[in-house]
């Protein structure tokens, strides 16, 4: 009975041997510039990264039904500045509130509503005006989960990070190699980008029955970025590595 084959080696560096050139410069061993060895070592790396979002925006919705017109505008007037007051006071730019307002006639009545959408970049601060708009509006403003996300400069952000990160711990493995054979590694000569993936996070759905009932820290998880990017190096090889640097 034949034994299977054995699963094929998986190759993540190669030293390429050198090639005798036809005829070497004339100002080799004179003090002309040095003659370019032609061994390479070919190398493989990759890294992964993960960058938590860097907003949140929070909806705030209020409403009033009155008799008459101005009652009902003046109700949601008043709540709408104590809201904008609150987060101004505690650095939220004004050009991260927008306010929508909607007013109709109900049977023998006015109702006006309104909502308040806030963009928060410091998380603690938003939990500080929610917390202050609960305790002090109570039932008559409804403040719904806060939604995070990334900006695009913070996904560039992160897919660059990924991409010098994956550079180099190529060179490092490429380091390591020469070292493992008593050679020294030099400039790098090509340098290609293979493969760069992004991907959301998500937590167990086993861990909560409704996307309502997740707790903050759950919420920020499930928004978190991750990116990996492999690449693939080819580096010259200067020679024998001196002891100076090994002892380092």
């Amino acid at each position: 009975m034949a034994l299977p084959a054995p699963p094929p080696a998986r190759v993540f560096a190669e030293l390429v041997p050198a090639q005798a050139p036809a005829s070497a410069p004339a100002s080799a061993g004179r003090g002309g510039p040095p003659v370019p060895s032609g061994r390479e070592v070919h190398v493989s790396g990759s890294a992964e990264l993960s960058a938590g979002p860097d907003r949140a925006r929070v909806s705030l919705r209020l409403g009033s039904r009155k008799d008459a017109a101005g009652a009902a505008r003046s109700s949601v007037a008043r709540r709408l500045e104590y809201i904008a007051q609150s987060a101004r006071q505690r650095g939220v730019p004004e050009e991260n509130m927008t306010v929508t307002e909607d007013f109709s006639r109900v049977e023998n009545t006015y109702q006006m509503e309104a909502e308040v959408c806030i963009i928060f970049s410091d998380f603690g601060k938003m939990q500080n005006v929610c917390n202050l708009l609960i305790e002090k509006l109570g039932t008559s403003v409804t403040i719904s989960p806060p939604h995070f996300y990334h900006t695009p400069e913070a996904i560039d952000a992160l897919c660059r990070q990924v991409c010098v990160a994956a550079v180099a711990n190529t060179r490092r493995k490429a380091q390591e190699v020469c070292r493992l054979f008593g050679q020294s590694l030099g400039k790098p000569l090509l340098i290609r980008e293979e493969e760069t993936k992004e991907w959301g996070g998500h937590i167990d759905s086993q861990l909560s029955n409704s996307p309502d009932s997740l707790t903050l820290q759950e919420r920020i998880q499930n928004a978190t970025m991750y990116a990996s990017c492999r690449v693939f190096a080819v580096f010259e090889i200067k020679g024998k590595e001196n002891r100076r640097n090994k002892l380092l």
